[in-house]
């Protein structure tokens, strides 16, 4: 798999400037990208249209609304921030306790912040530390995904997610990130978690990645990568496919995470999905869009997820 670039690109591994050229370029109109850049746009338009997520707790969007988090927590023992416009999971807390009578604040990763911590770290949000040109932003406050026990082996700490990668509708390739000690709890392939690959068909995992690098095995629990099944499997993928509509992005990378409680809800969007799901796939991404783009359009969602389980599940074997 991670042989020469002629050897890769005839085994039909998309590369960067032909992910952006031939599908980012042609499929994403460049004015729908606020819909998915900025996450609150993305919550708002998710409720809209009846797709769960993250109940948001508040939004603070300057300096001196940063005092009113005390009030926005009230209710809340734990929660997650996150700048509306990060990427690469920059700029996330999550935490998991709040001690009121000592005004701290325990990450999922074990460590501990105080109130001054979390007050400058909001601070930083807004003032554009992490968001995509630097520009000013706001911090969203919400509820923090509560973890499922079907990955009780497979993760350190943090929840996992589950990234599926949609093309003109169809759902083509998926793979679930499992957070390690490296990535701190989170379940991000920049910061060191493991992405593992998706059966299309039946939602299991297959192989894994940490980098660039192959893993068979979770590096701190020991847990084999492959075999774990994914829950409610079809319907995610109804619910991925779905996100074409929302959007009206032709090339998108859809996150949904599994709540212990409240079951599926999408978690972001992302115009510009990450090309390492082949590398935990073992399989190039180029056949499937192949297939999809010489299907008609206007497909039904049923009928589109049932092509990508079957047809697209097979179609290529997997890269030694």
């Amino acid at each position: 798999m991670l042989g020469s670039i002629g050897r890769l690109a005839g085994n039909g591994v998309v590369g960067l400037n032909e992910r952006n050229c031939q599908y980012i370029m042609r499929y994403n109109p460049r004015r729908l990208y606020p819909l998915v850049d900025d996450k609150l746009a993305t919550k708002r338009l998710a409720m809209a249209a009846g797709l769960p997520v993250p109940e948001l707790y508040g939004v603070i969007g300057s300096h001196h609304e940063v005092r009113n988090l005390p009030t926005i927590l009230a209710a809340h023992r734990d929660f997650v921030v996150k700048p509306a416009h990060g990427s690469g999971g920059d700029g996330i807390l999550v935490v998991s306790a709040r001690v009121r009578d000592r005004n701290v604040y325990r990450l999922v990763d074990g460590s501990i912040m105080g109130e001054d911590d979390i007050e400058h770290h909001l601070s930083n949000i807004i003032s554009g530390q992490y968001s995509l040109g630097g520009h000013r932003d706001v911090a969203l406050v919400e509820y923090c995904v509560k973890f499922d026990a079907t990955f009780a082996e497979h993760s350190f700490r943090g929840v996992p997610d589950i990234r599926v990668i949609v093309f003109r509708g169809y759902p083509v390739m998926g793979m679930v990130r499992l957070p390690t000690r490296r990535s701190q709890g989170k379940a991000n392939l920049h910061q060191g978690a493991v992405g593992a690959g998706l059966d299309l068909a039946t939602g299991q995992t297959t192989y894994g990645v940490t980098g660039n690098t192959t893993v068979t095995e979770h590096p701190d629990t020991g847990a084999p990568i492959g075999g774990l099944q994914i829950p409610q499997w079809e319907y995610l993928l109804r619910f991925a496919a779905r996100c074409y509509e929302l959007t009206g992005l032709g090339y998108l990378g859809v996150d949904i995470v599994l709540d212990r409680d409240k079951g599926p809800m999408l978690l972001e969007l992302n115009a510009r999905p990450g090309l390492n799901i082949q590398i935990a796939n073992r399989r190039g991404l180029r056949p499937r869009l192949d297939l999809v783009e010489a299907q008609p359009a206007g497909a039904p969602i049923e009928e589109r997820v049932a092509f990508a389980m079957t047809t697209l599940a097979t179609a290529v074997p997997a890269l030694n």
